[in-house]
Protein backbone atom coordinates (compact mmCIF):
# COMPACT_ATOMS: atom_id res chain seq x y z
CA UNK A 1 0.00 0.00 0.00
CA UNK A 2 1.12 3.32 -0.84
CA UNK A 3 1.78 5.61 2.68
CA UNK A 4 -1.27 7.29 2.02
CA UNK A 5 -3.50 4.49 1.73
CA UNK A 6 -1.49 3.14 5.02
CA UNK A 7 -2.90 6.05 6.88
CA UNK A 8 -6.32 5.63 5.28
CA UNK A 9 -6.92 2.29 6.15
CA UNK A 10 -5.27 3.27 9.70
CA UNK A 11 -8.10 5.76 10.20
CA UNK A 12 -10.72 3.08 9.51
CA UNK A 13 -10.02 1.38 12.13
CA UNK A 14 -9.36 3.70 14.36
CA UNK A 15 -12.72 5.15 13.61
CA UNK A 16 -14.38 2.17 14.70
CA UNK A 17 -12.86 1.85 18.29
CA UNK A 18 -15.22 1.60 21.20
CA UNK A 19 -13.59 4.74 22.82
CA UNK A 20 -10.79 7.06 20.92
CA UNK A 21 -8.98 9.76 22.11
CA UNK A 22 -7.85 12.76 19.36
CA UNK A 23 -5.06 14.94 20.41
CA UNK A 24 -3.61 17.55 18.35
CA UNK A 25 -0.48 19.71 18.80
CA UNK A 26 -1.49 23.25 17.96
CA UNK A 27 1.48 25.58 16.28
CA UNK A 28 2.29 23.97 12.74
CA UNK A 29 -0.19 21.00 13.04
CA UNK A 30 -3.66 23.06 13.39
CA UNK A 31 -1.93 26.78 13.05
CA UNK A 32 0.22 27.40 10.34
CA UNK A 33 4.16 28.27 11.75
CA UNK A 34 4.02 32.09 11.37
CA UNK A 35 6.75 34.96 12.30
CA UNK A 36 4.66 36.41 15.09
CA UNK A 37 3.18 33.72 17.99
CA UNK A 38 0.47 36.24 18.78
CA UNK A 39 -0.90 35.76 14.82
CA UNK A 40 -1.11 31.67 15.03
CA UNK A 41 -4.52 31.00 14.33
CA UNK A 42 -5.70 27.98 13.65
CA UNK A 43 -7.31 26.41 9.90
CA UNK A 44 -11.15 26.95 10.04
CA UNK A 45 -11.33 23.51 8.68
CA UNK A 46 -9.46 22.06 11.46
CA UNK A 47 -11.48 23.73 14.02
CA UNK A 48 -14.36 22.63 12.61
CA UNK A 49 -13.15 19.15 12.27
CA UNK A 50 -12.17 19.13 15.73
CA UNK A 51 -15.80 20.00 17.01
CA UNK A 52 -17.61 17.53 15.05
CA UNK A 53 -15.26 14.83 16.10
CA UNK A 54 -16.06 16.11 19.95
CA UNK A 55 -19.68 16.20 19.45
CA UNK A 56 -19.93 12.11 18.68
CA UNK A 57 -20.63 9.38 20.87
CA UNK A 58 -17.91 8.21 22.75
CA UNK A 59 -15.33 10.55 20.60
CA UNK A 60 -12.88 12.87 23.11
CA UNK A 61 -10.52 15.33 21.54
CA UNK A 62 -7.53 17.29 23.03
CA UNK A 63 -5.14 19.75 21.78
CA UNK A 64 -1.65 19.66 23.32
CA UNK A 65 0.61 22.64 22.66
CA UNK A 66 3.92 24.23 24.11
CA UNK A 67 2.23 27.60 25.03
CA UNK A 68 0.34 28.33 27.94
CA UNK A 69 -3.17 27.21 28.95
CA UNK A 70 -4.71 31.19 28.96
CA UNK A 71 -2.73 31.72 25.77
CA UNK A 72 -4.14 28.17 23.99
CA UNK A 73 -7.54 29.13 25.36
CA UNK A 74 -7.56 32.88 23.71
CA UNK A 75 -5.92 31.73 20.05
CA UNK A 76 -8.57 28.99 19.42
CA UNK A 77 -12.18 29.07 20.38
CA UNK A 78 -12.85 25.29 20.33
CA UNK A 79 -16.38 23.76 21.48
CA UNK A 80 -16.09 23.45 25.42
CA UNK A 81 -15.83 19.56 24.89
CA UNK A 82 -12.09 19.82 23.66
CA UNK A 83 -9.83 19.41 26.01
CA UNK A 84 -6.88 22.11 26.29
CA UNK A 85 -3.59 21.57 27.73
CA UNK A 86 -0.64 24.09 27.80
CA UNK A 87 3.18 24.02 28.64
CA UNK A 88 3.76 20.87 27.14
CA UNK A 89 1.61 18.96 29.43
CA UNK A 90 2.03 21.23 32.70
CA UNK A 91 -1.01 22.98 32.40
CA UNK A 92 -4.27 21.30 32.88
CA UNK A 93 -6.00 23.65 34.86
CA UNK A 94 -5.86 27.75 34.95
CA UNK A 95 -3.72 28.52 37.83
CA UNK A 96 -1.37 26.18 38.44
CA UNK A 97 1.16 28.12 38.58
CA UNK A 98 0.05 28.84 42.33
CA UNK A 99 1.59 25.62 43.75
CA UNK A 100 4.65 26.60 42.43
CA UNK A 101 7.07 26.87 45.64
CA UNK A 102 9.32 29.76 46.17
CA UNK A 103 12.55 28.16 45.22
CA UNK A 104 10.85 27.63 41.51
CA UNK A 105 9.19 31.14 41.49
CA UNK A 106 12.50 32.76 42.00
CA UNK A 107 14.36 30.74 39.57
CA UNK A 108 11.70 31.10 36.89
CA UNK A 109 12.22 35.13 37.55
CA UNK A 110 16.16 34.95 37.18
CA UNK A 111 15.36 33.09 33.74
CA UNK A 112 13.09 35.28 32.56
CA UNK A 113 15.62 38.32 33.39
CA UNK A 114 18.63 36.33 31.68
CA UNK A 115 16.06 35.88 28.56
CA UNK A 116 15.17 39.74 28.76
CA UNK A 117 18.68 40.73 28.36
CA UNK A 118 19.50 38.59 25.58
CA UNK A 119 16.44 39.36 23.53
CA UNK A 120 17.72 42.84 23.62
CA UNK A 121 20.18 42.06 21.18
CA UNK A 122 17.38 42.71 18.92
CA UNK A 123 13.86 43.80 18.53
CA UNK A 124 13.38 40.06 16.77
CA UNK A 125 13.53 37.90 19.73
CA UNK A 126 10.03 37.34 21.70
CA UNK A 127 10.33 36.09 25.45
CA UNK A 128 7.46 34.18 26.03
CA UNK A 129 6.18 34.23 29.56
CA UNK A 130 4.65 31.39 31.24
CA UNK A 131 3.87 30.09 34.35
CA UNK A 132 6.23 27.59 34.79
CA UNK A 133 8.31 28.16 32.16
CA UNK A 134 9.94 30.97 29.98
CA UNK A 135 10.56 30.83 25.91
CA UNK A 136 13.23 32.36 23.69
CA UNK A 137 11.53 32.85 20.10
CA UNK A 138 13.84 33.51 17.22
CA UNK A 139 11.94 33.41 14.42
CA UNK A 140 12.32 36.27 12.81
CA UNK A 141 16.11 36.50 13.34
CA UNK A 142 18.68 36.32 10.52
CA UNK A 143 20.46 33.09 11.91
CA UNK A 144 24.13 35.08 12.11
CA UNK A 145 22.99 36.89 14.81
CA UNK A 146 20.40 34.16 16.55
CA UNK A 147 22.63 31.25 16.97
CA UNK A 148 25.04 33.23 18.99
CA UNK A 149 21.91 34.15 20.90
CA UNK A 150 20.55 30.67 21.02
CA UNK A 151 24.12 29.33 21.92
CA UNK A 152 24.65 31.85 25.18
CA UNK A 153 21.06 30.78 26.29
CA UNK A 154 22.14 27.16 26.23
CA UNK A 155 25.20 27.86 27.78
CA UNK A 156 24.33 30.75 30.53
CA UNK A 157 20.98 30.37 31.70
CA UNK A 158 19.94 26.44 30.53
CA UNK A 159 22.83 25.47 32.65
CA UNK A 160 21.12 26.61 36.17
CA UNK A 161 20.49 23.66 38.48
CA UNK A 162 17.04 22.85 37.95
CA UNK A 163 16.29 24.32 35.10
CA UNK A 164 14.45 21.52 32.13
CA UNK A 165 15.66 22.69 28.44
CA UNK A 166 13.28 21.88 25.31
CA UNK A 167 14.27 22.95 22.14
CA UNK A 168 11.63 23.31 19.11
CA UNK A 169 11.14 25.40 15.70
CA UNK A 170 13.28 28.46 16.17
CA UNK A 171 12.51 28.24 19.72
CA UNK A 172 14.34 27.28 23.07
CA UNK A 173 12.24 26.96 26.14
CA UNK A 174 13.30 26.82 29.67
CA UNK A 175 11.13 25.06 32.80
CA UNK A 176 11.36 24.95 36.26
CA UNK A 177 9.02 21.83 36.17
CA UNK A 178 9.23 18.15 34.35
CA UNK A 179 6.72 17.60 31.71
CA UNK A 180 6.46 16.74 28.19
CA UNK A 181 3.65 15.70 25.93
CA UNK A 182 4.12 11.65 26.47
CA UNK A 183 3.41 12.36 29.93
CA UNK A 184 0.35 14.36 28.88
CA UNK A 185 -0.95 12.40 27.24
CA UNK A 186 -1.27 8.98 29.27
CA UNK A 187 -2.72 11.32 31.36
CA UNK A 188 -5.82 12.17 29.20
CA UNK A 189 -6.01 8.10 27.97
CA UNK A 190 -6.28 7.47 31.34
CA UNK A 191 -8.46 10.50 32.56
CA UNK A 192 -11.10 9.53 29.59
CA UNK A 193 -10.75 5.84 29.55
CA UNK A 194 -9.64 5.62 25.74
CA UNK A 195 -8.80 2.46 24.19
CA UNK A 196 -6.59 4.06 21.60
CA UNK A 197 -4.84 7.59 20.63
CA UNK A 198 -4.29 9.12 17.58
CA UNK A 199 -1.86 12.07 17.83
CA UNK A 200 -0.63 14.62 15.53
CA UNK A 201 2.82 16.91 16.07
CA UNK A 202 4.77 18.64 13.91
CA UNK A 203 7.72 19.60 16.03
CA UNK A 204 10.99 18.18 18.43
CA UNK A 205 8.70 18.25 21.42
CA UNK A 206 5.95 16.17 19.74
CA UNK A 207 8.40 12.89 19.76
CA UNK A 208 7.85 12.50 23.54
CA UNK A 209 4.24 11.94 22.85
CA UNK A 210 4.88 9.76 19.53
CA UNK A 211 7.57 7.30 21.94
CA UNK A 212 4.67 6.48 23.93
CA UNK A 213 1.91 5.02 21.59
CA UNK A 214 1.42 1.40 20.56
CA UNK A 215 -0.88 -0.30 18.80
CA UNK A 216 -3.84 0.39 18.37
CA UNK A 217 -2.40 3.92 18.49
CA UNK A 218 -1.98 6.01 15.79
CA UNK A 219 1.02 8.42 15.48
CA UNK A 220 1.22 11.01 12.66
CA UNK A 221 4.28 13.20 11.96
CA UNK A 222 3.09 16.67 10.23
CA UNK A 223 6.48 18.00 7.85
CA UNK A 224 9.22 16.77 7.32
CA UNK A 225 12.17 15.64 9.75
CA UNK A 226 13.07 12.53 11.13
CA UNK A 227 10.26 11.08 13.84
CA UNK A 228 8.85 8.19 15.58
CA UNK A 229 5.65 8.54 14.17
CA UNK A 230 3.98 5.85 11.81
CA UNK A 231 2.59 8.38 9.35
CA UNK A 232 3.03 11.76 7.54
CA UNK A 233 1.83 14.45 6.43
CA UNK A 234 2.72 17.59 4.74
CA UNK A 235 1.66 20.54 6.26
CA UNK A 236 -1.63 21.82 8.30
CA UNK A 237 -3.68 21.44 5.08
CA UNK A 238 -3.36 18.16 4.97
CA UNK A 239 -4.11 17.88 8.67
CA UNK A 240 -7.49 19.65 8.06
CA UNK A 241 -8.17 16.70 5.24
CA UNK A 242 -6.90 14.19 7.75
CA UNK A 243 -9.31 15.45 10.58
CA UNK A 244 -12.27 15.70 8.46
CA UNK A 245 -11.91 12.30 6.56
CA UNK A 246 -11.70 11.02 10.44
CA UNK A 247 -15.28 12.63 11.14
CA UNK A 248 -17.03 10.67 8.31
CA UNK A 249 -15.11 7.45 9.26
CA UNK A 250 -16.04 7.99 12.96
CA UNK A 251 -19.72 9.29 12.11
CA UNK A 252 -20.51 6.35 9.78
CA UNK A 253 -19.65 3.76 11.85
CA UNK A 254 -21.70 5.29 14.96
CA UNK A 255 -24.64 5.50 12.56
CA UNK A 256 -24.30 2.10 11.34
CA UNK A 257 -24.20 0.94 15.09
CA UNK A 258 -27.07 3.40 15.80
CA UNK A 259 -25.13 6.37 17.86
CA UNK A 260 -25.63 9.06 15.23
Amino acid sequence: MTARSELVAALRGFARLRAPLVICDYDGTLAPLVDDPDCAFPLRESVTALDALASLADTRVAVVSGRSLNDLAALCRFAPEIMLVGSHGSEFTTGFDRDLDEPRRELLQLLTSDLDRLATADDGFIVERKPASVAFHYRKVPPGLAEPAVEAVRTGPATRAGVKVKEGKKVIELAVIDADKGTAVNRLRRQVGADAVLFVGDDVTDEDAFAILHSPDIGIKVGAGATRAGHRLEGTGETAEMLEMLVELRRAWLDGLGKG
